[in-house]
């Protein structure tokens, strides 16, 4: 009699296909973190990043390295999650990533007809610098 072999579950076969694929593991934390900006896509976002985060040594190792709660963790990237900037930074920076901006739209930004001043006394020197540039029409 033959013996069969276990088969492999998608969710196994994925995290193991990005921690052999770095390349892979980048492009799939882009979509993951693309798709938190849409309300029906945001569960799926959240999946994604926890199944990157099991990629990179398991959530228990993350948290660790986020200094995260474990528990917080697991119940912050599932489907009903609601991770704090904070989580979301913590966690990519665990993984050897980082968050960055990118426009919305194909084909340029579109400016605002007016620059206002964001809330609060204290400007950073980042806005300062966004905020000079835009003046003199040098804006990236």
């Amino acid at each position: 009699m033959k013996k069969i072999s276990a088969a492999v579950s998608h969710h196994e076969r994925e995290v193991a296909e990005l921690r052999a694929d770095r390349e892979l593991a980048v492009e799939y934390l882009k979509a993951a973190m693309a798709a938190l900006d849409d309300p029906e896509d945001r569960a799926a976002g959240l999946l994604a990043l926890r199944t990157g985060a099991e990629a990179y040594g398991g959530l228990a190792a993350v948290a660790a390295e986020a200094e995260l709660n474990r528990e917080s963790l697991y119940r912050a990237l599932s489907p009903k999650g609601n991770p704090t900037l904070k989580t979301l930074l913590a966690v990519l920076k665990a993984v050897g990533m980082r968050l960055s901006v990118e426009p919305a739209r194909k084909g340029g930004v579109r400016r605002a007809a007016r620059w206002e001043r964001p809330p609060g006394r204290n400007e950073s020197r980042a806005w300062k610098g966004a905020l000079t540039a835009h003046r003199r029409g040098t804006a990236r």
